[in-house]
């Protein structure tokens, strides 16, 4: 059964059921197909009012966030964070050019730049992506509008702004169409300036300011069997504040550009895609709230090839034959610093001429086998090369000390340490080959005309990325620059990493009302990975040399894990008069668990049951909507990267929107009541460790009451 909503938006109901609503092929929806469409009636939301992160989007499917920047968190998919989930920008897979994850593929596009976006968690099919065990992001801007002219002219353009208190944030986004009946022209644009936020108690959260703007330019042109996408992008960053993190973004300018074919045939359809991304990256400091002087570079680029071509067997059946290329290179070097010994005389060479090469073929069945069942079936094969150059400390040691004291020192305590870890690792093997084999079975059963039941099962793998294999640094220094998990540890790669196999198992039963007049969802899922990809404890240090304010080193290992949850999601009509308009009802609890099969421990940053409520009013041109977010007591930590528990607590939105024609305003008063918590998924705030290094490493605060206004008018 197929769930779609008015917005283009895909509820997070489970996979399978995520897959058909935005993954299945055009021929899935044609007039004859048997395929029952079902309309999910929610909130209705004008695009152009979203702006800013994606994430304000995404977070309505059920993403969960781990806290990074204030345009760069990074998406979590069933307790599975950073490249376990696959983000894909327009079809383009764009790769994270950093050591801490600051500039993730979801930080290059802007809310209102995304005109569809869906989320496939756990079972993903095979053509959804390859590369990843935690599911598939998929975000579109690209939708060419064509008018019924021969001649090109003015089609459609919008402007909208947005300002928040909690941050006295400002945002604004722009587009503007022109259009033919063969040709299409569009540009989409936003700037984001906020400064640090502050909390429930009126107290600022140091260095979560920032600016960014975004830039596309796209262009199409059709007949009545094809259509050729071109699409250009840029992207600058001057700043952006990382609480978590040692360091903040500096700089992060990219520039990018995508070229979609696509042509039907008489029973198939060819769809071929090409890719380039470059950025040249910074990271150092730029604010009084979090202050330093080292630096680090890294300039990057994505080149990628998709060709996919789908051929119907008969009017209910398909197949889908793929052939897909990705090759990612990137330089990360940090620049030595004048007189200091300790970060110079040259520049630490982290990653030389790195490459992540994949190539992948894949095969997918499809069919509608009759009115009750729907089947999908694949399987994907992928090489996956990852070789980087010979590497460079700052220096060789020698000029901090005589060499005769070379056997009384600790390791990690001085540059002899990454001079000599350097030597090994150019001395070690730096290129790797891996092969992997993925798989899905989805299935959709319709038991009568109000009850469905789903069942998913996939083989899923991830080979490392290159931070994972080949940071080389062991001093303390070195490794607190790697990681993106916010939690104040350093890290250490491990070139002899295995690829990460995942097998996972999901159910679902979907129950309806016979008037539709609500609707209950409950899911199922159940993940054991080979592999995993943790980390070990090296040694401990401590900086500051008070009691709560130590820390480890870390290694990357591959050990074996386990994740389970559930979801139950209910959608209901309450009420309906003429007087009062439509209400509506909305309410989920999700609870997932995951540890380590080894110790038992858990894994880290795993959410804590959530349970949320939200009525709904929809009266002429008026929207109004109340909702109730908690969050329980987070007590399974990672105790290997002191994670810190948190307490439990509640949010109250309050939102209301209006429009006419083609003008749309909207106020929200987001945390009504103004509560202090702390983000189960925010890691460690450094930059207040850095102030005041008495409390130690405090989990990093959630943003307070904050009034909220935006407008919208489009022409």
């Amino acid at each position: 059964m197929v769930y779609k909503s008015k917005t283009q938006k895909t509820y997070l109901l489970s996979p399978v059921a995520l897959f058909i609503s935005g993954v299945l092929s055009p021929f899935a929806f044609a007039d004859d197909m048997s395929l029952e469409v079902i309309e999910v009636h929610g909130h209705a939301q004008n695009k152009h009012l979203a702006l800013g992160s994606s994430e304000s989007l995404l977070s309505d499917l059920g993403v969960d966030f781990s806290a990074a920047g204030g345009v760069s968190n990074l998406p979590i998919l069933n307790g599975l964070m950073g490249d376990r989930v696959k983000v894909l920008i327009d079809g383009a897979d764009v790769t994270a050019a950093c050591a801490n994850h600051m500039n993730p593929p979801l930080s290059y596009i802007s809310a209102n730049q995304i005109t569809s976006y869906n989320v496939v968690a756990g079972v993903s099919p095979v053509s959804a992506g390859g590369d990843n065990i935690a599911g598939v992001i998929s975000v579109n801007s690209i939708s060419p509008e064509y008018s019924d002219s021969s001649e090109l002219g003015w089609h459609s353009g919008y402007v909208s702004a947005k300002y928040s208190s909690v941050d006295n944030g400002r945002k604004l986004g722009v587009g503007a169409r022109l259009a033919s009946d063969t040709i299409s022209l569009n540009y989409q644009g936003s700037f984001s300036d906020a400064d640090s936020y502050e909390d429930g108690n009126s107290d600022v959260v140091l260095d979560t300011l920032y600016r960014a703007q975004n830039h596309s330019l796209t262009a199409a042109m059709r007949d009545d069997k094809q259509q050729l996408v071109i699409k250009l992008t840029h992207q600058k960053i001057p700043y952006q504040g990382f609480a978590n993190q040692y360091m903040d973004m500096t700089d992060n300018t990219s520039y990018g550009a995508i070229a979609q074919y696509k042509r039907s045939f008489e029973s198939s359809e060819l769809e071929g895609q090409v890719n380039w991304h470059s950025v040249k990256h910074e990271m150092g400091f730029f604010s009084e709230e979090k202050t330093g002087m080292m630096r680090m570079k890294t300039d990057a680029q994505d080149i990628s090839t998709q060709l996919k071509w789908r051929i119907a067997l008969d009017k209910n059946s398909s197949i889908l034959l793929g052939q897909e290329y990705y090759n990612y290179s990137i330089d990360d070097w940090w620049p030595g610093i004048e007189g200091s010994t300790m970060m110079g005389p040259n520049d630490y060479v982290n990653i030389n001429n790195g490459k992540r090469e994949r190539i992948a073929a894949f095969a997918e069945f499809e069919s509608q086998i009759n009115t009750k069942l729907w089947l999908n079936a694949g399987v994907r094969i992928e090489s996956i090369n990852t070789h980087v150059g010979e590497v460079q400390s700052y220096n060789d040691g020698m000029s901090m000390m005589g060499i005769g004291s070379m056997e009384t020192m600790t390791i990690g305590d001085t540059a002899t340490d990454n001079s000599i870890a350097a030597q090994n690792f150019n001395a070690g093997d730096r290129d790797k080959t891996d092969t992997i084999v993925d798989a899905n079975f989805l299935i959709n059963y319709q038991i009568t005309n109000y009850d469905e039941l789903q069942f998913g099962l996939a083989r899923k793998n991830r080979a490392p990325n290159l931070y994972e294999r080949y940071s080389w640094g062991v001093s303390n220094m070195a490794t607190t620059m790697i990681g993106w998990y916010g939690d104040g540890n350093g890290y250490i790669g491990n070139p002899d990493l295995g690829v990460e196999t995942a097998h996972t198992l999901s159910a679902t039963y979907i129950k309806q009302a016979k008037d539709d007049r609500w609707r209950l969802s409950t899911n199922v899922w159940y993940t054991d990975v080979n592999d995993y990809i943790d980390a070990d404890i090296v040694r401990s240090f401590n900086s500051y040399d008070l009691d709560n304010t130590a820390r480890n080193i870390l290694q990357f290992t591959n050990v074996d894990a386990i994740l389970y949850g559930a979801k139950i999601d209910l959608t209901a009509n309450i009420y309906e008069s003429k007087d009062l308009g439509n209400w509506q009802l909305h309410a989920n609890v999700t609870n997932t668990r995951g540890k380590r099969d080894d110790t038992n421990q858990p894994l880290y940053q795993i959410k804590p049951l959530q349970t949320q409520l939200g009525i709904s009013q929809q009266m002429g041109r008026f929207e109004n909507a109340l909702s109730w977010q908690w969050v329980d007591t987070k007590t399974r930590v990672d105790n290997n990267r002191f994670e810190n528990q948190t307490d439990s607590y509640s949010l109250v939105n309050l939102s209301s929107k209006a429009t006419w024609d083609s003008l749309t305003l909207s106020a929200e008063v987001s945390n009504v009541f103004d509560e202090y918590y702390q983000l189960p998924l925010g890691g460690v705030s450094i930059a207040a460790l850095k102030q005041d290094s008495s409390n130690g490493f405090e989990q990093l605060a959630g943003q307070g009451r904050s009034f909220n206004v935006s407008i919208s008018y489009a022409f």
